[in-house]
């Protein structure tokens, strides 16, 4: 028999959100915190976590107050929350003074359902206050991850957030996140208090994208050949490591025809503002940004994240790319990897702030990030290996659809370890990749010749593979631990491990890159057009068409509106009465009222 509290949760989703049933494990974290119960919950991004504390905001009495650091993006998340004709507000630094005594009325007369706050506002008395004085619902902590010192998007005002037990203990929290190893999920309970909450962890795996890492040959030019063969009129999030590389990155594919923004920390926060606002609004547009960009952006249809440089961890790699596909639609998660990657990730931890045990931190997550790059297995199995789950091999990442091969490179190994070694011990000198590589390939460079290192007896020894090769293998020495990087030149040198390679027999595999790279099984919104019926297509980017002009004259993102797979429904299904219209999913009874004359009349033109 259903209880109560349960009946009216699924009569919410059904009216407010539009939909007949929770996805799986929704419920149970709903009901749960609907009753009063602490919860962390794990969940991936596009997993639903929203609705987890949405709807047991608008169930309970009072009202349900979020704690997220996205204060750029507040103003849209609640847009898209009265377009559903939920009662939401937001208290943040870009209100002037009479805004915010709005939001704070409105919250004292019990005339919101949600309430979004930054965490640094639960640091000013005057909130504290003010909370006190109203009834809170709920409190919902997003993006917890957050809280994690080592983490990659530490925030020290989470820190303050386990207080919030302590001086409002009768109301329930729930803390979500996307990105969570064991140790980050530990720490997150153990800093927010959460230890005795029930913890909610569902699979990480994100099924629609498809894992790609390829070598780094001319990596703008790699990233032009994806957007026009695979993503042509797409959005998408393009991911480079330095400011002056993302106005150049920007700056070529608009050169190129593909429209493109810039957006980093050296902006002024007006343009910034202006280029975020863009993206979520317009269809198809790219940002190029540094990873400031993109926490919690809500935008479904992002058919692409790419990534120029390498990663710093597997949980930053995970987080970035989980901005793709958040509708469930086939998605690209596309990364261009090189040797010059590895050499500086290393000198930036080597040079970075904090003590060895800081050091040892970046260090294995940068380990476990080569490790995914240069696997010969499954991707998917990989990634989610690293969070603590089982998978099997996906078919669908470019390890799959296109399996590199093991092979043995120990010679190649032991002949550029040497070659390092008789540099140090001969010439008492080090010297870069590039040197290294000259001289095993018997190149009379200026520079080889300069240092007498065509009398070396390594000099030529290597002509067995090309240039590129020999980056590969040095690239894989540098991941394994068998080689390591001195220095503000990038240096090779030999460590513990090499040694055992040199002179104690240790074999070492190699993973040689196919011959044909993996392209995308599944093309994205062309494809996904042309798998509706045909005469549905058309119908569908007529659909599409009216939803952009709506959201540019309300001033909204698109998909607060209606989400892609929303409008496929409709443009397959056709109703034609605002019954058949309100049995659509995502149609809840708010939008019916609000667009479905519209619709039909769009539908009917």
């Amino acid at each position: 028999m259903t209880s109560p509290e349960v009946s009216e949760t699924l009569q919410v989703l059904n009216r407010v959100f539009g939909y007949d049933s929770f996805r799986q494990g929704q419920q149970e974290i709903v009901d749960h915190v609907t009753s009063g119960g602490d919860a962390l919950v794990l969940m991936p991004t596009g997993g639903g976590k929203s609705l987890c504390y949405q709807i047991p905001a608008l169930v309970r009495q009072g009202v349900g107050v979020v704690i997220s650091p996205l204060i750029a993006l507040m103003q849209d998340q609640v847009d898209a929350l009265r377009a559903l004709g939920v009662r939401a507000g937001f208290l943040n630094s870009t209100q002037d003074p009479d805004e915010r005594r709005m939001v704070e009325a409105e919250f004292l007369a019990g005339e919101l359902d949600l309430l979004y706050l930054a965490p640094e506002r639960l640091r000013v008395e005057s909130t504290l206050q003010l909370l006190d004085r109203g009834k809170v619902a709920l409190f919902a902590i997003d993006e917890a991850h957050c809280v994690s010192q080592w983490g990659h998007d530490f925030r020290p005002d989470y820190l303050a957030l386990s207080d919030l037990h302590e001086r409002w203990p009768d109301v329930p929290r729930i803390a979500l996140t996307a990105t969570a190893t064991k140790a980050t999920h530990a720490e997150i309970a153990s800093r927010l208090k959460l230890e005795d909450a029930h913890h909610f962890v569902a699979s990480f795996d994100r099924p629609n994208i498809q894992y790609r890492i390829v070598p780094k040959n001319e990596p703008k030019k790699q990233l032009l050949d994806l957007l026009r063969s695979e993503h042509s009129g797409d959005a998408g999030i393009v991911y480079c490591l330095s400011r002056k590389s993302v106005e150049e990155t920007a700056d070529f594919l608009v050169r190129n025809g593909i429209e493109a923004l810039p957006y980093h920390a050296g902006l002024d926060a007006r343009t910034r503002s202006e280029h975020q606002a863009r993206f979520l609004r317009e269809d198809g547009l790219v940002v190029v940004a540094t990873i400031a960009f993109g926490m919690g952006i809500d935008k479904p249809d992002v058919r692409f994240v790419a990534h120029l440089d390498l990663p710093k961890s597997v949980e930053g790699y995970y987080q970035e790319t989980g901005r793709a596909g958040r509708d469930g639609l086939p998605s690209t998660a596309w990364l261009a990897y090189g040797l010059q990657d590895v050499v500086q990730q290393r000198k930036l931890i080597d040079g970075s702030e904090g003590d060895a045990a800081h050091r040892r931190k970046q260090s294995a997550h940068l380990d476990a990030m080569l490790a995914l790059c240069e696997t010969v297995e499954c991707r998917r199995v990989q990634l989610l290996a690293y969070f603590g789950q089982d998978g099997a091999a996906c078919g669908n990442c470019d390890t799959c659809l296109a399996p590199p091969e093991s092979w043995d490179g120990t010679v190649a190994a032991q002949k550029l370890l040497s070659t390092v070694v008789r540099l140090r011990r001969e010439r008492r000198q080090k010297f870069g990749a590039g040197q290294i590589i000259d001289i095993l390939l018997g190149r009379k460079t200026s520079k080889v010749v300069q240092h007498d290192h065509d009398s070396l007896s390594v000099f030529g020894v290597g002509t067995e593979l090309a240039e590129s090769e020999w980056r590969g293998v040095v690239r894989q020495l540098l991941a394994k631990g068998l080689l390591a990087v001195e220095g503000d030149y990038g240096t090779l040198v030999t460590t513990p491990g090499s040694d055992e390679v040199l002179y104690q027999g240790r074999q070492v595999l190699l993973r040689r890159e196919p011959k044909r790279a993996a392209k995308a099984s599944t093309r994205t919104r062309r494809a996904e057009t042309a798998e509706l019926p045909e005469e549905a297509a058309p119908v569908f980017e007529k659909l599409r068409a009216w939803r952009a002009a709506t959201a540019k004259e309300q001033g909204v993102p698109a998909y607060v509106i209606f989400h892609d797979a929303t409008l496929r429904q409709i443009a397959t299904e056709r109703p034609s009465t605002l019954a058949e219209l309100g049995g659509v999913s995502g149609v809840g009874e708010n939008k019916l009222a609000k667009y479905g004359e519209q619709l039909l009349e769009a539908l009917s033109a």
